[in-house]
Parts: structure tokens; C-alpha cells; sequence
């Protein structure tokens, strides 16, 4: 998002009621996602930070490598220009809109933008772009033209949100507001983008996202819609995705070793009855946000402990995998949201790690986003974490150690055993019941073929 977002984790959960109960919406069936998407994954471009020239150009020479990694879907962060008044640093926040309908010039020009969109697609790979909804930037043109686009404060001017005052708040009780930023929105699709991630979609209300995602599909029925935000009601309004953020920081104590590994099936558990069916979560280890102002993944799952972690956002069920600008590096270090901080490429020491986990989910059912999900137990519960994922008559089981001590490991489930393809040494070996050893923050995918 923007701004200070060591805020950010506390700030969805601020905003809503403290006695506030889970509403069970787990059986309202929602639209198929996109096929395209089904055994799909996401990688986050931070533009800006991705090269020294920081341009759509500069960019595009990353693609083949992309592809080549396994990459599916490109989300760039907001390619739009950037507010000057309030601006935070020297280039300010990408989420500080002057204008919905163009680029940003430290990028390139829309011409630049509308060939590398097609320079995408001739690859095989699709365009999601960030899209800011909530609230423009101070300078945008609709406060002075259209001051009735805005929520007042006590005084009479366009309010801030938060403490993001390089912003100002939209009024979505304003119905020629919402058409407008429909018509701005309709604008990006005619570049030929395949979908959007939409920053805030938890602070615009339901009928907005009812109005607006018909009319955006209009153009493209397969597109794609990611939700900043995770409450139900996003799913409901016609959101494939949402952001598990409980999940997420779940993740996070585990591996600082404050919580068990099992903790995370209570809050997949949670996700499953609180959310539609066939809503999507989006698992990762870090994004802009969680890099810029976390330290992740560097810092929530360093060292080792990273690989168990991006094995259980690739491989568990009816998710979405993300992977971040840098993390194929990887880049140890945190992105500035205002300055120029380019990205340093240079070993891709992970590449070849997130290559074989996204090729496996590209081309193995059990990992597509229906692809059943049991529980296994195959080791010490609060360290082991194991899972088996099955589709199509196609199996995948993963054992993960989720602990900074060696484990011992055990599978008695004898449909289990055999002779699998295990995915990451390259090689067919025995397993049986006869127990062996897991490193500290170890992981195994087997393939059953």
C-alpha cells in the first residue's frame, strides 16, 4: 500500500468492530477464477526499484528470465504519476495518484507501457496492474474540479485517511464518483491488462465492487481481481483473491519459533468457514509492503528458514502463490517506498528453487487451486508440518520442518509409500514407515507419478 505500513498489520483489524463475530459464509458458491489462473502464480514488479533506470524498458529485458523461472502473471505495483503535494521523500508513494489515466514518466511513456503489455502476452504471461480506489493524492484534478469526489473533515477540506497525508479520501456515497473511477479503471483495460490487484479494496464498500466488476468484465470475462484487504463481504462483491494477512503473520511466529507448527491449520480452519468457497488466497513471504517496512523475508524468515515457508505459500490448498521483486536473489535487504533503492541482481541464487516449485504447480494437478488437502502426520506436530495434495489422480506430499532443530520423520500411511519422485533432489527414492531425519527448517516434495 503506502505510507508507513508498520501501521498497516493493525490497521485493518482498528477498523473494525472489537466485538465483531466471524460471519459464516463458507457456503455461497463464487464464479469460476480464470482459467488461466487455476495452476497460475504472481510476481510483484516494483518498477521503480528493478533496475538503475527504473523504466518499462529497462524492465522488459527481465522477461525471458521471468518465463523462464516459471512465472505466470506479472503484477506491477501502480504504474500512475505521483502526487507532489505532501510528498513523502524525494519520489513519493506510488499509491499517491495525480492521475488515474496515466503514466507515471519516471517509467516510460503509454506507448512504452502498451508494448510491453503486448511483449508480455507474446510470452504467455499476463498483466495484472495496481489500482488505487480509497483515495487519490493531494494534488489530483478531481479536487479541484470535483470537491464533492471527497469526504470532508471538521473543517471543511478533503479529509486525510489514516495518517496518510499525502492523500485525501474518497467519498463513495458520491455515485458520479464511483462512474468516474469506473470510466478511469475502463481506461487500463483497453491497454489489454488481464486483471487488477486493488490496494485498499477493504475501505470501498460492497455495492461499488458490485457496480464496477461487471462492467470492467465486460471487456475481458477471463480477468483476474486480487483484494488488498480480507474481509468476506470483498469475496461476495465479486473479488477471486484476498490477502490471508492472520495466515501470513502466523507464518511469521512460527518461524520465530513463538508458535507451533499446527497453529496454522487453526487459522486455515478459519479461512474455511469464514470465507466463500473457491475464494482465494494469496500466500507469501513478503511483498512491498511486508519487505519495505517488515524486513521481509530477510528479516521474518531468515536464513534458512525461508525455503519451508515459500514451499507451504507454493504448494497448500486453494491458494495463489506471490513472489516479490528480489526474492529470487535474493535481495537482503529492505526496498525504500520514497527514494531510489535499486534492487541488486546478480547470483538468482534462489531461481532455481522457485523454478522447480512453479513448474511443478504449472504442470501437476494436485496443486491446482481445487486440488484436494489432508493433513498427515508424519513427524513432531509442533515442528513438523505435512500435507498431501491430490487432483486427477496426481499426488503431491510435502513434508515441511517448520523448526530450527533436526527432526525425525515418519510416514505410516502405507498409500504413501513407494517409490515418489522427490522434486527438489531430482531422484526416485524408497519411503516406507521406517523413520529418518529432517534438517532444521527442512523440506521434501515428493511427486507421485
Amino acid at each position: 500500500m503506502l505510507l508507513s505500513l508498520l501501521i498497516f498489520s493493525c490497521k485493518e483489524k482498528d477498523t473494525r468492530p472489537k466485538d465483531a463475530k466471524p460471519v459464516e459464509v463458507s457456503e455461497t458458491i463464487l464464479p469460476e477464477p480464470p482459467q488461466w489462473m487455476v495452476q497460475g502464480n504472481i510476481y510483484e514488479v516494483n518498477v521503480r526499484q528493478y533496475t538503475p533506470e527504473g523504466t518499462f524498458n529497462a524492465f522488459a529485458k527481465h522477461l525471458d528470465r521471468l518465463k523462464e523461472m516459471g512465472i505466470q502473471t506479472v503484477w506491477f505495483m501502480p504504474i500512475t504519476p505521483i502526487s507532489k503535494i505532501g510528498r513523502k521523500g524525494v519520489l513519493g508513494s506510488y499509491y499517491a495518484v495525480s492521475d488515474y489515466t496515466a503514466i507515471n514518466p519516471e517509467f516510460g511513456t503509454i506507448d512504452d507501457w502498451k508494448q510491453l503489455v503486448k511483449t508480455i502476452h507474446e510470452k504467455g504471461m499476463k498483466v495484472l496492474i495496481d489500482w488505487v480506489p480509497n483515495h487519490t493524492g493531494a494534488d489530483h484534478p478531481w479536487l479541484k474540479n470535483h470537491p464533492d469526489f471527497y469526504v470532508k473533515d471538521s473543517n471543511g477540506n478533503a479529509a486525510i485517511p489514516y495518517n496518510w497525508d499525502d492523500t485525501r479520501q474518497l467519498d463513495y456515497k458520491n455515485k458520479m464518483m464511483q462512474d468516474s473511477m469506473i470510466a478511469a479503471m475502463k481506461y487500463w483495460v483497453t491497454t489489454g491488462i488481464d486483471g487488477f490487484r486493488v490496494d485498499v479494496a477493504w475501505n470501498v464498500p460492497a455495492e461499488f465492487w458490485v457496480k464496477c466488476i461487471p462492467q470492467l468484465k465486460e471487456a475481458n470475462k477471463e480477468m483476474f481481481f486480487l483484494a488488498e484487504g480480507d474481509k468476506p463481504y470483498l469475496l461476495t462483491s465479486g473479488f477471486h483473491a484476498y490477502y490471508p494477512w492472520e495466515m501470513f503473520h502466523k507464518m511469521v511466529e512460527v518461524a520465530a519459533g513463538k508458535r507451533p507448527a499446527f497453529s496454522l491449520d487453526s487459522v486455515k480452519n478459519k479461512y474455511d468457514t469464514i470465507y466463500p468457497k473457491k475464494a482465494i488466497p494469496l500466500y507469501f513471504t513478503s511483498n512491498h509492503d511486508e519487505n519495505s517496512w517488515n524486513k521481509s523475508d530477510y528479516g521474518t524468515f531468515p536464513g534458512a528458514s525461508h525455503a519451508p515457508f515459500a514451499v507451504f505459500t507454493q504448494t497448500m490448498a486453494g491458494t495463489i502463490p506471490l513472489v516479490y521483486s528480489g526474492q529470487e536473489e535474493p535481495f537482503l535487504d529492505s526496498v525504500s517506498f520514497f527514494y531510489k533503492d535499486t534492487i541488486t541482481f546478480k547470483n538468482y541464487g534462489r531461481t532455481k528453487f522457485y523454478k522447480t516449485l512453479l513448474e511443478l504447480r504449472k504442470t501437476n494437478d494436485a496443486l491446482a487451486i481445487d486440488g484436494s488437502f489432508k493433513k498427515i502426520n508424519a513427524g513432531y506436530p509442533k515442528a513438523v508440518y505435512s500435507y498431501l495434495r491430490e487432483k486427477n489422480g496426481k499426488k503431491i506430499f510435502v513434508i515441511l520442518n517448520l523448526s530450527k532443530t533436526e527432526q525425525t520423520i515418519k510416514v505410516t500411511d502405507k498409500d504413501l509409500h513407494g517409490n515418489p519422485y522427490n522434486v527438489f533432489m531430482g531422484t526416485n527414492e524408497a519411503l516406507s514407515d521406517k523413520e529418518w531425519k529432517i534438517e532444521p527448517w527442512g523440506y521434501v516434495v515428493y511427486e507421485y507419478k
